[in-house]
């Protein structure tokens, strides 16, 4: 018998196996078969905003049983878009669509997690109800090297925002928390608060995007307002253990920088474990990306700095008290180690999945992987480059 490290724990050994991708693991509720996780990837298939069919399908193909599954950006207002054909979550019949594609996932035996997400100032009037400015904590327009898709495929600047006074704030928290509720009713079996790269709750948390005088501007304990009260709102509407929140201190995405990185983290982490103690009930994860991340790919930074890198991911896995979820470039090695160190609990994989669909099968025998395609990840064909990439064996094809 493989005596497994919760397995020791239980039966008093000292001595144990040390935990990798293929251990099974305890989140809140939810018993895990494995750790590699589908990560949250925008891939505008649903057209108009509504959840589909190949939305169904492509999730479906990923599922595992006792597999974590975090879905794409999910818009949670009209106000929330700036990509062409992300779905969302705020009408009823969003909701309904995403219940048939919950329950094929469920049918598969996976958790299945909604990302809830607002780009705020990331974002075209043309995807704005009547045209209007997008909504962030600043006046400040992105910087032009940052292009967004349009619904034409092509590419342009981002609109002006409009920076939110506080009831303005509170509306949005509103939209949040009725997100929340919407997903829950859609059947997910939990949500994940979008609090990273350079969208709308990272805009209040980033230094440099962040220019406020008023009570969510200025020090760091300002900055995390924003995300805060969206925690504690979405908290109150459906419990702490369906609730996660994403972060992203050391990537700059979309601008979103930060003088310093590792305090922003420690700030988010301390409100989120101070959340918790209050409430005597822990969230469901933190997720928080490698800084090696970006747009184009993974960059392979110099020893020193991949090393910087990786002590700050350490510093806040280790003052978080919870469960980690890291993401950003992984290998199969490279998760391994990760959750062999104790630098991540659960291993969120983007890229590899969108080619692989039995990716956790893959990676468990060391099998080939299919290579992706980058051309096709954002366009709106239902099949190419979307649920069209080959599983291993017939005997896997769903």
């Amino acid at each position: 018998m493989v005596v497994t490290s919760n397995m020791a724990m239980n039966m008093g050994i000292k001595c144990c196996v040390k935990d990798d991708l293929f251990t099974p693991y305890q989140l809140g509720k939810f018993n895990l078969s494995h750790r590699v996780v589908l990560a949250p990837m925008t891939r505008s298939r649903a057209i108009d905003e509504m959840p589909n069919e190949a939305l169904e399908k492509y999730y479906t193909q990923r599922s595992t049983p006792g597999g974590l599954l975090i879905t794409e950006g999910t818009l949670i207002s009209q106000t929330a878009g700036g990509f062409a054909h992300c779905p969302g979550i705020y009408t009823e019949q969003q909701v309904e669509a995403w219940r048939k594609i919950v329950d094929s996932v469920h049918a598969k035996g996976a958790i299945f997690f909604s990302q809830l997400w607002h780009v705020g100032r990331v974002s075209n009037q043309v995807y704005q109800p009547d045209g209007g400015a997008p909504i962030s904590s600043t006046n400040k327009v992105l910087s032009e090297k940052w292009r967004i898709l349009m619904p034409d495929g092509s590419h342009e600047k981002c609109t002006p925002p409009q920076a939110l006074t506080p009831p303005q704030i509170s509306e949005v928290v509103e939209h949040y928390r009725q997100a929340a509720l919407n997903a829950i009713r859609a059947g997910f079996d939990g949500i994940e608060i979008h609090g990273a790269h350079g969208y709308l709750i990272d805009q209040f948390l980033k230094d440099a995007i962040n220019d406020r005088t008023d009570e969510y501007g200025g020090p760091l304990e300002n900055r995390i307002r924003f995300l805060m009260q969206v925690v504690q709102a979405v908290v109150e509407a459906i419990g702490a253990e369906k609730v996660a929140v994403r972060i992203s201190p050391a990537i700059d995405h979309f601008d979103a920088l930060d003088s310093n990185p590792l305090a922003l983290g420690l700030a988010v982490v301390n409100g989120l474990n101070k959340l918790q103690s209050d409430l005597g009930s822990k969230l469901a994860y933190l997720h928080v990306t490698q800084p090696r991340f970006t747009a184009q790919g993974v960059v392979d930074k110099p020893a020193e700095e991949a090393e910087a890198d990786a002590q700050l991911l350490r510093k806040l896995r280790d003052a978080y008290e919870g469960s980690f979820v890291s993401s950003g470039g992984y290998t199969k090695d490279l998760g391994m180690e990760a959750v062999a160190q104790g630098d991540a609990d659960l291993v969120a994989f983007g890229r590899l999945f969108i080619s692989n669909p039995d990716l956790v099968h893959r990676l468990k025998i060391d099998a080939p992987l299919n290579k992706y395609d980058r051309s096709t990840f954002y366009t709106h064909d239902p099949v190419l480059g979307y649920t069209d990439y080959p599983f291993l064996g017939d005997e896997y094809v769903n």
